[in-house]
C-alpha cells in the first residue's frame, strides 16, 4: 500500500510560494545593492566635483566657470537627494520582501508538518493492519486445538 497525501496540491503550491517569494527578495536585494552602487557613484562625483571647485577658487577663474560648477554641484545634490529617497524605498521593499518570505515559510513548514503526521498515521495503520495479518497467520498456523 502506497501513501498518497490528499493535500499533496497545496503543499506543493505552498512551497512553489516559498519558492517565488525567495526569488521576490532576491529580486529586491539586488535592486536595493544597485541603488546603493549608484548612490556612491553619485557621492565619488561630488567629492571629485568639490575638489575642482576648490582648485578653480584657489586659482585664476572667471566667476561664470564657477558658477558653472555650483550649479552642477546643486544638481548633483538634487541627485544625490533623489537617490537617497529611492534608496529608502528598495530598502522598505527589502524588509517587506522579507516579512513576506518569513510568512511563506511559516506557511509551508505547517503543511509539510500536517503531511508529516498524516504519514506517521499511516505508517502506524499500515504497522497495525499488519501486525493483525501476522497474528491471524499465526492463529492459524498455531491454532488451537
Amino acid at each position: 500500500m502506497r501513501f498518497r497525501y490528499k493535500l499533496q496540491k497545496i503543499v506543493d503550491l505552498k512551497s512553489n510560494q516559498k519558492a517565488q517569494a525567495e526569488w521576490m527578495l532576491s529580486m529586491a536585494m539586488s535592486k536595493m545593492k544597485l541603488e546603493e552602487q549608484s548612490l556612491e557613484e553619485l557621492e565619488r562625483t561630488r567629492r571629485s566635483l568639490m575638489d575642482s571647485m576648490q582648485e578653480a577658487a584657489a586659482a585664476t577663474t572667471s566667476a561664470a566657470e564657477l558658477t558653472m560648477l555650483q550649479a552642477y554641484l546643486q544638481h548633483i545634490d538634487l541627485l544625490i537627494e533623489r537617490k537617497l529617497q529611492e534608496l529608502k524605498l528598495a530598502r522598505q521593499e527589502v524588509v517587506e520582501r522579507s516579512d513576506q518570505l518569513v510568512a511563506r515559510m511559516k506557511d509551508e513548514k505547517i503543511w509539510h508538518k500536517a503531511r508529516e503526521r498524516s504519514l506517521n498515521a499511516f505508517i502506524a495503520d499500515y504497522n497495525r493492519r499488519e501486525q493483525t495479518v501476522m497474528d491471524e497467520i499465526a492463529s492459524v498456523r498455531y491454532g488451537k486445538p
